[in-house]
């Protein structure tokens, strides 16, 4: 076994009182104690949270702005009788009132009696029988009919008429 010398043994005790010391002011640092602790609750009152709620109330503000576009452009649409969905719209028609259809236009007649109008054959295909409705032909109740051609209008003959409506129409 080597001995030591005198040199490397003042050097181990040295290094392990500085490394004691160094240990010791940490601890009584104390890293933050409810008398000093390490983020003052003035500094998160006054500077984090008015910060954070100014954010947030620039996001809502710019979220809301975009709504309302979106609502407004929505509503403008809707106004006028105009439409066009991915699902069915439940279309109420008084004697006399045209449906202008769109191509690709969805309906059922659910109640009432209606009349379709075309320049050209066929006006509607329905799509229940596989067959075609032609010119001034009345729309059976609870049959799905499409319009295929542009210029296709349905005239209520009844004093109401209920339609459901997929696709693009408007209301004259």
């Amino acid at each position: 076994m080597k001995k030591r010398s005198w040199k490397q043994i003042k050097l181990a005790a040295l290094t392990l009182t500085v490394f004691w010391l160094c240990a010791g002011a940490a601890l009584a640092a104390g890293g933050g104690s409810q008398s000093d602790p390490l983020v003052t609750l003035s500094y998160l009152t006054q500077t984090v949270q008015p910060d954070i709620l100014r954010q947030v109330e620039e996001r809502a503000n710019t979220r809301q702005a975009d709504l309302m576009t979106q609502f407004e452009h929505r509503l403008d649409q809707l106004q006028g009788g105009t439409g066009g969905s991915a699902t069915y719209t439940l279309v109420t028609l008084s004697s006399g009132d045209r449906l202008e259809l769109e191509v690709g236009c969805e309906l059922m007649l659910r109640v009432g009696s209606a009349a379709v109008n075309s320049a050209t054959e066929p006006a509607l295909i329905d799509m229940t029988t596989g067959g075609t409705l032609a010119n001034a032909g009345s729309l059976v109740q609870n049959h799905l009919y499409m319009a295929t051609i542009p210029d296709r209008t349905l005239t209520a003959s009844a004093g109401t008429v209920k339609l459901l409506v997929r696709g693009g129409y408007s209301i004259r």
